[in-house]
């Protein structure tokens, strides 16, 4: 019997087979992003409005372009808004060091080091991550009031470099348990310590979850309103979203232009760390162990 053999298939014909399900998918989330950008779009697009066009039209391409806002909104409180941007920037630069001290260094007892209850401390350690900041405000106040540290970048900073976020923690200790240990074994026959294989050897072969905890700290702690309207009284002190809040009290909750604005401005700095760093994020999480 003659038998006909199967010849394969063209990339034409492969594209011609394609389940229409595929594009039907694409296009859902093509139209589901354009839906969770909206308010962001609109929001871009009011601070060029007229304030009392802000919710009255609410089209995205701005009748009547309105640049002022930025400049009204930038000397509106006490201080001009790049004093806020400053402050914040003090506590999210100190906050990223302290991470990426304090939690590498935990995250290397945990991979690499043998001590008395090590499984117990690592699960405690993971047990903090489900409590939620509502219920460490109170003691931490009392604690940092007794110190006189309210009204001080202290209460932001210097828990960071005591290894207080559990998360980074087990995202370097899933990175560095997959490390070759032969690497430590060949240090320490060179007579490296603990403390030149963590330098040396560990540190620079963990630059992805490093950066991962940098890109994830910038957000969270520039983002940050609660725990800063707690220990921030001060508007001197203030940082930008407490101003922000601020902003709306002084302007009676009425020029949304300006707030708008300021608003836009404020987002800046997140999306430019966010897209520097995205190859590193994407990269730290696929090495870490988090699927």
């Amino acid at each position: 019997m003659r038998t006909e053999t199967t010849r394969p298939r063209t990339p034409e014909k492969r594209a011609a087979n394609r389940p229409p399900r595929r594009y039907l998918t694409h296009a859902g989330l093509i139209v589901f992003g354009l839906i969770m950008l909206y308010p962001l779009l609109w929001m871009v697009s009011s601070s060029f409005k007229p304030t009392d066009e802000i919710f009255r039209d609410p089209g995205l391409i701005p009748s009547n372009f309105t640049p002022e806002n930025y400049t009204e909104g930038w000397t509106a409180l006490d201080r001009p808004f790049h004093h806020y941007m400053w402050n914040s920037a003090v506590v999210v630069l100190g906050s990223i060091v302290g991470n990426l001290i304090g939690c590498s260094m935990a995250a290397y007892a945990f991979a690499r080091l043998e001590f008395f209850g090590k499984k117990l401390f690592f699960a405690l350690m993971l047990g903090t991550i489900m409590l939620p900041i509502h219920v460490l405000i109170v003691p931490q106040y009392i604690m940092f009031s007794q110190l006189d540290w309210i009204n001080t970048f202290y209460p932001l900073i210097v828990p960071k470099l005591l290894a207080t976020d559990a998360f980074f923690i087990f995202l370097m200790v899933q990175f560095i348990r997959g490390l070759p240990k032969d690497l430590d074994e060949a240090a320490r026959i060179d007579g490296c310590g603990h403390v030149r294989i963590f330098c040396r050897i560990i540190l620079p072969l963990s630059l992805p979850a490093l950066a991962t905890t940098t890109i994830f700290t910038f957000i969270w702690t520039w983002n940050d309103f609660f725990s800063q309207l707690i220990f921030l009284t001060d508007p001197d002190m203030y940082t930008v979203p407490v101003a922000l809040r601020t902003f709306i009290d002084v302007t009676s909750a009425t020029s949304w232009g300006p707030l708008f604005a300021l608003s836009a401005v404020a987002l800046g700095p997140v999306f430019g760390f966010f897209l520097a760093g995205q190859r590193y994020l994407v990269k730290g999480i696929a090495t870490t162990g988090i699927k």
